[in-house]
């Protein structure tokens, strides 16, 4: 029995922990901010990119 509460109170921490980090991340909006830091190396890349459509 200790080692299924030693198993159940492991898994809920790392819920915890990924619960934690993922509401970090909603509610400083550090997935936008990164994205905008990251947003003028995409557009380098991408309008550098040969196409044969243009719209």
């Amino acid at each position: 029995m200790k080692l299924i509460g030693k198993i159940i109170l492991k898994v809920f921490l790392a819920v915890f922990a990924l619960f934690a980090v993922t509401f970090t991340v909603y509610f400083f909006n550090l997935d936008m901010k990164a994205t905008s830091l990251l947003e003028p190396l995409f557009i380098k890349h991408y309008d550098s990119m040969e196409r044969k459509y243009y719209l």
